[in-house]
């Protein structure tokens, strides 16, 4: 069960419209790295792990993503609350515009609308943690690539914070990834599957 607080996990108070930065922005609500993605990886992935300390890591960060997720759409909302028609074209907005005015959508910066096959749910501890290790550094890419086009102190200060959480997730699914191999059997356990020796 989660308990939820009506704040965000960071302040995002955006004073300037960026409708340009707002469709690079886009991109961690509903792309392929992005934060609902996140939060879906995660918190399916907990149902098959056979561990309580690496289902605790799993379900910890997948509703911190479910905050992110939240970070991202206000953001994406207050870069384009208040345009005119003119900002809107002028910014390329437009084709975005039509679907979906300026509410919140979860589509990549290219376009494409959020597809749950962006993320895996393997069932195989080893499989899934590996997958979450490199979600975490293909989301950190993301926002450094962000804050190569944002100059607005704004914007840039969620977006740093929401890129340093990226990294402290990656840290605790190493640390996950520590308790599993202290966990498995003694064999190389990517060889080595106890499953295949039943007759």
């Amino acid at each position: 069960m989660f308990v939820y607080e009506k704040r965000l996990q960071h302040p995002v108070k955006i004073k300037n419209s960026n409708p340009q930065l707002a469709k690079m922005i886009i991109t961690q609500y509903g792309g392929p790295h992005g934060e609902i993605g996140a939060s879906l990886r995660y918190l399916s992935q907990r149902y098959a792990m056979p561990y309580p300390e690496l289902r605790a890591i799993l379900t910890d960060i997948g509703t911190e993503e479910l905050g992110h997720l939240e970070m991202v759409g206000t953001i994406v909302y207050q870069l384009t609350r208040n345009l005119t028609p003119e900002q809107i074209k002028e910014a390329g907005f437009d084709t975005y515009f039509v679907d979906h005015t300026t509410g919140v959508y979860p589509i990549a910066a290219s376009g494409v609308p959020f597809s749950a096959s962006t993320f895996a749910v393997t069932g195989d501890t080893i499989a899934d943690l590996h997958e979450d290790l490199s979600a975490e550094q293909k989301a950190r890419m993301s926002y450094d690539n962000i804050l190569r086009f944002a100059d607005d102190p704004d914007v840039r200060e969620p977006i740093k914070f929401l890129r340093a959480r990226e990294i402290v997730h990656f840290q605790r699914f190493g640390e996950g990834l520590r308790i599993l191999t202290d966990k498995l059997d003694s064999k190389n356990f990517y060889a080595f599957n106890p499953s295949f020796d039943k007759k």
